[in-house]
């Protein structure tokens, strides 16, 4: 084989090897533009200001752990809310799911997560174990709440000002907001997320680190 015969195998192999390097690398490359790309959206969000829209009531209930817990446990914390059911058909997988993805970027932080049940009957401490274990919640940081109905919907629709309904018009099936909540050390409410739309998770870090900067420990 002649000079000329090699150097022209040699061409295509590296042309092959080239390919598979940058195959191997565009996910990586894609993966670090889209965390840069999240944490400047984030940081152009701590600029603006976070309003307030009133005061949680207090409340007790039992969490996963069946172990009491209730705003008693939440005082001087900030903390976010959301109002899910563990057998949801609908949207509340992609609710705690955003819910989930808040852990990480909140570790170093005295954040705390609540998750109310909507079908608190169905929902016993122990489903809701199960349901916190499936979306590896931290323990001591995330609690999944069931107990009185009748107080879950009431804290719901009065305390919380978000639509709710028990599902006797749906067949049974509850209907809940897929909003999720910002609540302050002081108790206030500073902020509603629509748990469905792609940003609502930046959206929450900016504000809660916000918080965290105007109410430090």
């Amino acid at each position: 084989m002649n000079t000329t015969s090699m150097t022209m195998n040699r061409a295509p192999s590296r042309r092959v090897t080239l390919w598979k390097i940058t195959l191997v690398i565009i996910p990586f490359v894609t993966l670090g533009l889209l965390l840069w790309l999240r944490h400047v959206e984030v940081q152009a969000l701590k600029q603006r200001a976070i309003s307030s829209y009133g005061t949680v009531p207090s409340f007790q209930f039992v969490n996963q752990n069946a172990q009491s817990f209730g705003s008693a446990q939440l005082n001087g914390k900030i903390w976010i809310a959301d109002f899910i059911y563990t057998t949801c058909p609908g949207p509340c997988p992609m609710i705690s799911t955003r819910m989930g993805e808040l852990q990480k970027p909140l570790e170093k932080t005295d954040v705390h997560l609540v998750s109310f049940s909507v079908d608190p009957e169905k929902d016993t401490p122990t489903v809701l174990r199960g349901y916190a274990e499936k979306l590896r919640a931290e323990p001591n940081r995330w609690d999944f709440l069931t107990g009185s109905k009748s107080a879950i919907y009431k804290l719901s629709h009065d305390g919380f000002k978000l639509a709710i309904s028990d599902g006797k018009e749906e067949a049974g099936v509850p209907v809940h907001s897929t909003r999720m909540v910002l609540v302050d050390r002081h108790g206030q409410i500073r902020g509603y997320y629509e748990a469905t739309e792609p940003d609502a998770v930046t959206k929450l870090v900016a504000d809660t680190n916000h918080l965290l900067r105007e109410q430090p420990k």
